[in-house]
């Protein structure tokens, strides 16, 4: 990988954007042939060097021609480079074509406003593939605070798989958004259908006020004979107020079993919510059977879809 790279203009100190393109290069390498990732490594230093972003746009647009569409298949190995590189970067699901849209971006880095004000350019104009792909690189950016109002487009998007671009998978959300934004990010998920589980920083980022926001919607859902998705009593149950355990109490008595499952799952976590419930012997019940069936968060959002 050529040294314009590991010390791009303008980079400091900030040696997130010279390992992430580093990284970049090894698996672009290993995902297509040699013109592909001439192509990549040609791509990258035009960009670094360009004095307007015509450069960087006609290269985002011809990645996936170049290097085609392929997974990266990275293995334990890779992950835990990643995660060493940026604390809870999980590239796990992404194509090479979006690896290099995101090490492009990176590349055309020259100060922290005019990165800001080319990466919301750039995703105000993208299709959507381009799109998915610039969300999907927030957590390595070498900027945080600039690009938050674009981060906040992306979670309002109506467009899912731009929602969970941002929303999933991504350490960024939890790191930068205010309660406010975070909570709206939980409810839109549980409104679109969007799993909670992959959403890093969930039971950190928990809060009252989300938990009284997610009772408000069960009792909606309930008045409306529409189903909810257990995963809500993750955000619910460590918050519980009067009102949040009476609906408690009405989904284990009410609900299906993946209701009580899903209540007993995050009771396990807060341990001292459980005094005083009238379900004490069926809570053991449904413990057991999460024991024996290694049931988790994931599980639970699998048997409702």
């Amino acid at each position: 990988m050529p040294d314009t790279f590991r010390s791009g203009p303008g980079y400091r100190d900030n040696v997130l954007p010279a390992g992430f393109l580093a990284l970049a290069d090894t698996w672009i390498s290993r995902t297509t042939d040699d013109r592909g990732i001439a192509w990549f490594r040609s791509a990258l230093d035009e960009v670094s060097r360009a004095s307007t972003d015509r450069t960087l746009g006609v290269a985002i647009g011809l990645a996936p021609r170049r290097l085609g569409k392929a997974g990266l298949a990275l293995g334990a190995d890779d992950l835990a480079r990643a995660t060493a590189l940026r604390n809870g970067l999980d590239p796990g699901g992404w194509s090479v074509d979006q690896l290099a849209r995101i090490a492009l971006m990176v590349a055309s880095y020259r100060d922290d406003a005019g990165f800001a004000e080319r990466l919301d350019q750039f995703c105000a104009t993208a299709e959507i593939n381009e799109l998915i792909a610039l969300c999907l690189g927030f957590a390595v950016y070498p900027v945080t605070a600039p690009i938050e109002p674009r981060a906040r487009e992306a979670i309002r998007s109506g467009m899912k798989p731009v929602f969970e671009a941002l929303a999933h998978r991504n350490p960024y959300p939890a790191e930068v958004l205010t309660e406010d934004h975070w909570n709206q990010m939980i409810v839109k998920a549980i409104f679109t259908g969007s799993s909670l589980w992959p959403i890093q920083g969930l039971d950190r980022r928990g809060n009252p006020r989300l938990a009284r926001m997610m009772v408000a919607l069960a009792q909606e859902r309930w008045a409306a004979d529409r189903p909810i998705s257990p995963e809500i009593w993750r955000c619910i149950v460590p918050y519980a107020d009067r009102e949040g355990m009476a609906a408690l109490i009405r989904a284990w008595e009410h609900g299906v079993e993946n209701d009580r499952l899903a209540i007993a799952l995050a009771l396990e976590s807060t341990p001292k919510m459980s005094a005083g419930l009238p379900f004490g012997a069926q809570l053991d019940q449904a413990r057991a059977v999460i024991a024996e069936n290694n049931i988790d968060w994931r599980v639970l959002a699998a048997a409702q879809t």
